[in-house]
């Protein structure tokens, strides 16, 4: 096997060899929560959640909220303007609270200019007190030292901004092949310690699930009204912090929180076209080279597999760098699950996750290209595309 031969099995390869050199560097380097010594004082801190037609989650997630086991902390919730029951839950919920930790609050009207989510965190962020302020949202859940452990890992690594990924449960077919996708490109594709190290915003990623802010650099950067129309929201808001200076840490969460980010095929269709385009700040170009190389790289060894098994041999790419190609990119993604906590079993179909992807990623274009881009029933303001 000669790989300087064919310059396009040698490029795949030097491709799948740095991105797994990514994922184990990440795997060794990026510090779970509770990997960090107890924090010498415990300011008060500010749970914001904000809540749209959250009646399914909202109940269990304010609960395990409010039963951490940290001395000085408020729960917020913003009912924005929910019509499926959420408010009845949380003022049941208020009302054997006693008013001790929760505090429900009515959401107002949207003003132009604004996305629904960000205006619901703004209001929160206006009517908190606490020292720091961690926004998460309504469809996690938070073991007892949630508080506790993110806390002091902010504290011992002198963070200003500490993102963390949650275990992301995975119940539906649909789910289980899109949801870990997320996983496996924070793994492969962001060096976490060096954009740390050289403060690179452009590849930083945050985590909108949980963050947990220091206030006064949360309102230094702008907070939410500085990203009012920002579909990526946490990912410009972490940027900012990094710009301006400040500490971003993104950590392993993990083993303290817990989220079912979709329900069902469709929804995650939705969700995840709502933001891929965006986080490319809806630049055509660099958009499409990258899905084209990640592509490339990950799904013409796979079809040039299945192909020869049934007895087509695929001419794009050489049978005889198939098996380097298809081993990089399995351990690649088995590395990732593992450490996402997703069943390992689920690696051997990436070829099935990384095409669904490339439809979503086109979907996301073309319905922001088209104005057409919604989420909650609400439609997203067009964007302004660019080519470069």
């Amino acid at each position: 096997m000669n790989l300087l031969q064919h310059p396009h099995p040698l490029a795949i390869v030097l491709f799948l060899s740095f991105g797994l050199f990514t994922a184990v560097v990440n795997y060794l380097t990026v510090r779970r929560l509770d990997r960090y010594p107890a924090a010498a004082k415990f300011p008060p801190v500010s749970v914001l959640v904000p809540a749209r037609n959250e009646a399914g989650n909202i109940e269990t997630c304010i609960s395990s909220l409010l039963a951490q086991d940290y001395p000085d902390f408020s729960v917020l919730v913003l009912d924005d303007h929910s019509t499926d029951g959420t408010g009845a839950i949380l003022a049941r919920l208020n009302d054997l609270d006693g008013g001790r930790r929760l505090r429900v609050l009515p959401g107002t009207a949207l003003p132009s200019g604004w996305l629904g989510k960000h205006w619901a965190c703004h209001q929160l962020h206006q009517a908190a007190d606490g020292e720091l302020l961690l926004f998460t949202d309504a469809d996690t859940r938070h073991a007892p030292d949630m508080l506790r452990a993110s806390v002091s890992a902010m504290a011992a690594e002198s963070a200003d901004l500490l993102t963390a990924f949650p275990r992301q449960q995975v119940v539906s077919w649909g789910e289980r092949l899109l949801v870990p996708f997320i996983g496996f490109g924070i793994l492969t594709f962001i060096p976490v310690r060096l954009v740390q190290r050289l403060r690179w915003p452009a590849l930083s990623v945050t985590i909108g699930q949980f963050m947990l802010f220091r206030r006064d650099a949360f309102e230094a950067v702008g907070g939410f009204a500085a990203v009012r129309d920002d579909v990526v929201d946490d990912m410009a808001l972490g940027r900012r912090i990094i710009a301006s200076g400040r500490e971003w840490r993104l950590l392993d969460g993990t083993r303290h929180v817990s989220c079912r980010m979709y329900r069902g095929f469709w929804q995650a269709v939705d969700g995840f076209a709502k933001s891929l385009f965006a986080i490319f700040d809806y630049r055509i170009l660099p958009y499409l080279l990258a899905w084209t190389i990640v592509g490339t790289a990950f799904l013409s060894p796979a079809v040039s597999l299945a192909m020869a098994a049934l007895g087509h041999p695929f001419p794009i790419f050489p049978l005889e760098f198939v098996p380097v190609s298809v081993g990089l990119s399995l351990v690649l993604w088995l590395t990732a699950y593992r450490r996402f906590r997703f069943p390992a079993w689920l690696a051997l179909l990436y070829p099935i996750s990384m095409a669904l992807f490339i439809l979503i990623a086109l979907r996301s274009m073309i319905h922001s290209m088209a104005g057409v881009a919604s989420w909650k029933n609400r439609l997203l303001d067009r964007a302004a595309i660019r080519w470069m």
